[in-house]
């Protein structure tokens, strides 16, 4: 064969004969480095797509191999029981998994037996998740507070030994319970209402004191204070997770797994979400800026990611109740744009922010005659 030369084959063409026909590449590369020659390198190449390949006898074993792994996964459809092991439900469902900066709803179908619940994925032929009933201490149905939107769902929380806890979300949630129920009580085990809510993630669970508990968790980006050479220190956007508890506001560092930056509620004074310029190379977005108080003076935490206005809106109301606990004042809201202030100056002196002034007041307002 000699190589010929058309200015006018496309892209497509090319991609048409490696596909279709094949390609050998041969080829002798020589590094040299100042007439010495140091690294050599032997190229021998083959490119063709697979039905290529195969006719030419090329990689057959290999196909050979993920056909039968293919046709077995077919085959396991079902979880495989042992023996005298009798099924007592099977639902889709899924599983929460946490590890690490990993978390994710593992989805499959629930198997509930007379010895054990395990999470199956067909497709992938194996057992995500899997306890036995004796394992359980406790069980309740939960509402998913991670996230600050009003779209929640009801989760079974399995309180397990050793202190783990295990989340499964299924299509009749409260089928699956009774199940899981009846499977105990046949083997003479008593079920217990959880007393606290358990955790959706495991990094909670490394942090939190005795008797704290996470009301709203999200991801959120924290800007960080690093030291680089030469300078003092530079602003680096890092991800992680930001959590509110009964006690404090906590930021975890998905990479280092520790909390990195945490203030008690009580010192948080402001909060508000602007819209500017991330960084050099970063595009403009809303950020939150959480004010607060330490020993050195006032300080402001920035954070960005997903529903900035719902934890402004949280935060603000903890703010507020901070409020009615230091001040001992009732609070409530202006009836037209919604501020909260205290009570008395409402009924007194009207709203602030918009002008709103009770009925009360305006009856008590001289009338202007007009002649």
């Amino acid at each position: 064969m000699e190589p010929t030369r058309d200015t006018h084959y496309t892209l497509v063409d090319l991609l048409d004969r490696v596909l279709d026909k094949g390609v050998v590449l041969y080829a002798d590369v020589i590094v040299s480095v100042a007439g010495i020659p140091l690294i050599g390198v032997n190229l021998r190449a083959a490119l063709a797509g697979m039905e290529t390949m195969l006719s030419y006898g090329v990689m057959q074993e290999w196909d050979q191999k993920v056909r039968a792994e293919r046709s077995e996964i077919g085959k396991q459809g079902e979880l495989a029981l042992a023996a005298g092991e009798q099924l007592r439900l099977k639902i889709f469902g899924s599983h929460y998994y946490s590890e690490g900066i990993y978390s994710a709803w593992r989805q499959g179908y629930v198997y509930v037996t007379d010895r054990r619940i395990a999470l199956y994925q067909p497709g992938f032929g194996g057992t995500l998740f899997e306890t036995p009933l004796e394992a359980i201490n406790g069980l309740a149905i939960q509402r998913d507070n991670h996230s600050l939107t009003d779209s929640q769902r009801e989760n079974l929380c399995l309180s397990l030994s050793k202190g783990d806890v295990a989340l499964l979300h299924a299509l009749d949630i409260y089928k699956l319970r009774e199940a899981i129920e009846d499977g105990m009580s046949a083997l003479g085990l008593t079920t217990r209402e959880i007393p606290a809510p358990p955790m959706l993630n495991q990094s909670a669970a490394r942090f939190l004191a005795e008797g704290e508990q996470v009301i709203y968790r999200g991801k959120m980006w924290h800007m960080m204070e690093l030291p680089v050479p030469g300078a003092k220190t530079m602003d680096t956007w890092s991800p992680g997770h930001l959590y509110i508890t009964n006690k404090r506001l906590c930021w975890w560092h998905d990479f280092e797994q520790k909390v990195l930056f945490e203030v008690p509620l009580g010192g948080i004074t402001a909060v508000a979400v602007e819209v500017r310029q991330l960084g050099s190379m970063l595009k403009k977005d809303r950020v939150l800026d959480v004010v607060y108080e330490t020993e050195l003076g006032r300080r402001v935490a920035c954070f960005s990611g997903d529903e900035l206005l719902q934890w402004e809106k949280a935060l603000k109301e903890i703010i507020a109740k901070q409020g009615v606990v230091t001040s001992g004042q009732n609070m409530d809201t202006c009836p037209q744009c919604g501020e909260e202030a205290p009570v008395g100056e409402l009924l007194e002196r009207g709203c602030s922010r918009c002008g709103w002034v009770s009925p009360r007041l305006k009856k008590q307002a001289p009338e202007i005659a007009i002649s």
